[in-house]
């Protein structure tokens, strides 16, 4: 069985001039029930898929290996929703429980199908990298859109550095306030309390309002000569030859 449960958000106060709704955004917990698998290898993941179950795998903190089976059926249904890649899971097995983020899932060339996951283990004392999306919001209400301006998203996704309770699903950003040739830097982005930006992001450029450009006019072309005007007449030099006479028979 997969638990999903819903994290409570709440919105604060503006923060450099961008309104900081994320201070409280912290990443959500799925708890995920697990078996342990107890063959390895091509022909075990295939009966695994068979009976309805997904192979996958739980690796790192200098720890082995922990090879896994997934229902098949919740999982399919929770990769429907976006940015997994950002939840931390509670992986509950026989063995104990296990904090970990998920890393990869393959999928079948044919049909599409999700045919294995890994998850790597993560360590709750201590701050990892982590790449998270960038939203944003009040978009119609916005200031330089409503000047005639346009929203131009130059990078979708931001690298924080944050222990694993503090890690947000998303970044927002309020557009309300921004007006044409705004620009959000890493700098400005507003973060959650105990986020911090990863490497190269400060001088990043992530969203900008940029105005129209403005239509130049086409040059009208001049009008062509009339098709039935008179041509000049031609230059003596310029007369045919005449035409060669012909040839004397023999």
């Amino acid at each position: 069985m997969i638990k999903c449960p819903i994290s409570a958000w709440t919105p604060l106060e503006d923060a450099a001039g961008i309104k900081n709704n994320n201070k409280e955004k912290t990443m959500a917990k799925i708890t995920l029930n697990v078996g342990i698998r107890e063959r390895v290898g091509k022909g075990a993941s295939r009966s695994n898929r068979k009976g309805g179950l997904i192979p996958g795998i739980i690796y790192g903190n200098k720890k082995d290996p922990t090879p896994i089976e997934i229902p098949g059926k919740e999982w399919v249904e929770l990769i429907k929703k976006p940015g997994l890649r950002t939840k931390l899971f509670e992986i509950q097995t026989g063995k104990g429980k296990e904090d970990a983020m998920l890393m990869m899932i393959q999928y079948h060339p044919v049909n599409d199908n999700p045919i294995h996951v890994d998850f790597k283990r993560v360590d709750a004392s201590k701050s990892l990298a982590v790449d998270v999306p960038v939203r944003v919001i009040n978009e119609a209400i916005s200031a330089g859109v409503k000047a005639g301006g346009v929203v131009n998203f130059l990078v979708r996704q931001i690298a924080l550095v944050a222990k694993v309770e503090n890690i947000p699903e998303f970044i927002e950003v309020d557009l309300a306030n921004m007006k044409i040739g705004d620009v959000v830097h890493g700098s400005t982005m507003p973060l959650p309390s105990g986020v911090s930006l990863g490497l190269h992001q400060a001088d990043l450029a992530f969203i900008a309002i940029v105005g129209k450009a403005e239509e130049k006019e086409t040059p009208v072309a001049a009008a062509a000569p009339a098709a039935d005007a008179k041509a000049a007449p031609a230059a003596k030099g310029d007369a045919k030859a005449p035409a060669a006479k012909p040839a004397a028979k023999k």
